[in-house]
């Protein structure tokens, strides 16, 4: 950028507001999207296969939609990861990224609402941590969800063990239920599982998010094992093991599982069988979370 060494003095702007500012974003949205930003599978007018649907999406929705999702099926899915290593071939946030993406598959199949990932892990100090989860959890409850899935693509025990520890209060009257878990934990086994940065993890890439997997970034020769420097990679090679088929298939048994399980532990509530009406999402009841 050229920089003028005698720049006119100007008066400073006033402050802008909040509604001002919401405007300007607004106008500028609608510019980009009239001036013809393209959208993944316009030309052929279809989706591509891992689309993100955004009408599950709790940042997405409007009040009345939110309502009505907690109405046909009051079940909550919150992702969890982190910015991690994941090699040189993927996005440091693979870890939210895969979780968030298999729940909006949950979602639209089995109904319920994801909340926006949650980039926290196991190696914060949890004396901090669990009772900002545990208040989260507890506001998801008051608007009237009553089970609370809480899914981890970080797959390490500690990430487990915190959400738990912060669904446990929230849980404890009986009126809501919650569970912590892997991504994989119910639907584990030849074709579908988990890895660091390999087949598994490169495979749900590729299907969901393939313009951010570039595996010519490995280059041609062998792979440090075991997670070793300079590759930090755990698992099959990827350049010869990982396709969006793999994924594809690996998301569509893991979605299948945790919608199973949110719908076991619907029915299990009493409190849902017997004609349960949520709260209204409008002001003077709701506002936040």
């Amino acid at each position: 950028m050229k920089h003028d060494r005698n720049p006119k003095k100007t008066a400073p702007e006033a402050p802008i507001s909040r509604r001002r500012f919401v405007r300007s974003a607004t106008a500028i949205t609608l510019g980009a999207t009239a001036g013809g930003l393209a959208t993944p599978g316009a030309e052929s007018g279809k989706p591509p296969p891992g689309t993100l649907p955004p009408a599950v999406q709790m940042q997405f929705m409007r009040p009345a939609q939110l309502e009505k999702a907690i109405r046909d099926f009051p079940v909550v899915y919150v992702p969890f990861g982190l910015i991690e290593w994941h090699g040189r071939h993927l996005p440091l946030g693979n870890d939210a990224l895969k979780a968030h993406a298999i729940l909006v598959k949950v979602a639209g199949q089995y109904g319920g609402v994801v909340y926006p990932p949650i980039y926290f892990h196991e190696g914060f100090p949890q004396s901090s941590l669990v009772p900002v989860l545990t208040e989260l959890f507890a506001r998801l409850k008051k608007t009237g969800f009553r089970v609370i899935l809480g899914v981890s693509g970080h797959n390490v025990q500690g990430q487990i063990d915190m959400v738990n520890r912060a669904l446990a209060p929230v849980v404890s009257d009986g009126a809501a239920a919650g569970l912590g878990l892997w991504e994989i934990s119910l639907s584990q086994g030849p074709e579908s599982n988990t890895d660091h940065a390999a087949k598994w993890e490169t495979s749900n890439m590729m299907y969901f998010y393939p313009e951010l997997v570039d595996l010519a970034a490995l280059g041609d020769g062998p792979l440090a094992p075991d997670m070793k420097a300079p590759d930090g990679i755990g698992g099959l090679d990827p350049r010869r093991h990982a396709s969006a088929e793999v994924g594809r298939r690996n998301v569509e048994l893991a979605a299948q599982a945790i919608g199973k399980k949110a719908r076991e532990l619907l029915a299990g509530l009493a409190a849902t069988r017997d004609g349960y009406r949520p709260p209204a999402i409008t002001p003077g009841q709701w506002w936040m979370v």
